[in-house]
């Protein structure tokens, strides 16, 4: 019988067991499925929404199957509440910052109040919470990884999504802003930047055939995206398994933005 040898590497595991990680709009859609994948790897998912009913079914489905997980109530939107909420969490290992909003229209019709309020969402809520989570980390000395939910829009420009487009294009260069400066502290800051998604939020934009058929166009893998598809990414930057990857942007869009 040969003998194993003692010099080979070994692969770096993806399991995240011990560790506290916190999921913004974590009610439904891209939020709720990082919060399942994360708590299937063994992390116990504090659930983060405005709407409590759904954050305690998720709690409750998570444990059902094994998992932990416990509702956190917060407005995202309220400074405060992250401040009381979130940054006065004992512990964080693992931020998925994903709660965000787009409404599409012409760049000419975009109003004040709608600019700002995908600006607040999008972009100021991101940095604040983001912020928090960083100083629960840096306190708790045994580093951390943020994740921030961007978009292929975050990469390329398209019609009737300027503010979108812009507020994503800020969350990829946040993310390797903090990157750079939180890397003394073991924290590492990633994007996902993911094509149209099937969720309950954009199914209704499929309905129509003429946008489904141009968004086909646009992705040489032929399909949109599954909730499965992040899920994977999710796990991957915050384990082990992506030690050394900071200020990085994994895109999961089918090629799109590989054009």
């Amino acid at each position: 019988m040969p003998e194993l040898d003692s010099d080979l590497p070994r692969t770096p595991g993806m399991r995240l067991d011990d560790r506290v990680a916190v999921v913004t709009g974590a009610g439904r859609g891209l939020g709720r499925a990082c919060a399942v994948a994360l708590a299937d790897a063994g992390a116990e998912v504090v659930l983060v929404s405005r709407t409590k009913d759904e954050l305690d079914a998720l709690a409750s489905a998570i444990a059902a199957r094994g998992g932990k997980a416990r509702a956190l109530e917060c407005d995202i939107l309220d400074s405060r509440h992250i401040a009381e909420r979130i940054e006065a969490l004992e512990r964080i290992d693992v931020l998925v910052s994903n709660a965000g909003g787009n409404m599409p229209e012409p760049f000419v019709q975009v109003t004040e109040e709608r600019l700002d309020r995908i600006l607040d969402l999008n972009v100021r809520s991101a940095f604040l919470v983001s912020q928090a989570a960083a100083r629960r980390m840096i306190a708790g000395e045994r580093g951390g990884s943020i994740i921030h939910m961007s978009s292929q829009m975050g990469h390329v420009g398209a019609a009737n999504r300027t503010v979108y487009c812009m507020t994503k294009h800020a969350i990829e260069g946040l993310s390797k802003a903090m990157a750079v400066e939180l890397a003394p502290h073991g924290i590492r800051v990633n994007a996902i930047g993911p094509t149209f998604v099937l969720t309950p939020l954009t199914r209704p934009f499929f309905d129509n055939k003429a946008f489904r058929d141009d968004t086909l166009a646009s992705i040489p893998m032929g399909r949109l995206a599954e909730l499965e598809d992040i899920m994977g990414a999710v796990v991957f930057l915050a384990s082990p398994a992506a030690a050394m990857v900071t200020g990085a942007s994994l895109t999961i869009d089918g090629g799109w933005t590989a054009r």
